[in-house]
């Protein structure tokens, strides 16, 4: 696309999860930071572990959280994103809080890093913080006159987008692709074998060799060796 440049870019990644930033476009993360040198800044809203308790109890998961905390550096230090953004919305129940409250949040880190480029999940994921955040991204970057924003992608995120319902009525249906390399999709691999407590073993979606399959599939949908996918949002040129 001879108006979309994706050159020198301040690219803001939105996403509801540690991990959630780097598995539908950490490759591609990496390609624009070490190859065309846009600056990354990822926001993570949502604390990622809770869930996994019958109720919410911070007290109990603060050394996991904690711990939690030191991997999403880890992994913004593999795919080379410049900073972070890191909240704690309750995992799996942002549906529990007004909508209006995670909308301020991107509010306030879309005024203060001002992004050309916009990445997000998909709407109509299995997860419900995903769900959320993509419907709190839209409302935060509806296009009023001086927004910084031209264009907003939505990611796939790898063991949500797939195993939504196929009667769902918004399925990820990608039209817009970025070709990767080996370098880029180890980065990735890399970026997640950080996070203990995301990692999983084949098959499951986000173990290497499936994340390292999902790049090769991309690649054979669009003729090239790697690629990853996405939806366009919006794109004002």
């Amino acid at each position: 696309m001879s108006c979309f440049s994706i050159d020198n870019q301040r690219i803001l990644v939105v996403v509801a999860h540690p991990d959630d930033e780097l598995l539908g476009l950490g490759a591609s993360i990496h390609r624009l930071v070490h190859r065309h040198g846009c600056e990354a800044r990822a926001v993570i809203l949502g604390e990622g572990l809770t869930s996994r308790s019958t109720t919410r109890d911070t007290e109990r998961w603060a050394t996991d959280l904690a711990q939690h905390r030191s991997n999403i550096a880890q992994a913004a230090a593999a795919v080379g994103y410049a900073s972070t953004g890191i909240y704690d919305f309750a995992d799996n129940r942002f549906d529990s809080v007004d909508l209006l409250d995670i909308i301020k949040v991107v509010e306030q880190e879309k005024e203060a890093f001002q992004p050309h480029l916009i990445f997000t999940h998909h709407g109509g994921d299995t997860n419900i913080d995903h769900r959320r955040t993509f419907e709190a991204v839209i409302t935060a970057c509806r296009p009023l006159p001086g927004e910084p924003e031209r264009t907003i992608l939505a990611c796939e995120t790898p063991s949500s987008t797939e195993w939504q319902a196929a009667s769902y009525p918004q399925p990820f249906l990608p039209n817009f692709f970025l070709t990767v390399t080996e370098e880029d999709v180890a980065a990735k691999i890399a970026g997640m074998e950080a996070y203990e407590f995301e990692k999983r073993p084949y098959p499951h979606p986000r173990s290497p060799e499936a994340l390292r399959l999902l790049a090769q599939r991309w690649g054979v949908v669009t003729g090239q060796p790697l690629a990853e996918a996405f939806m366009l949002v919006r794109h004002i040129g």
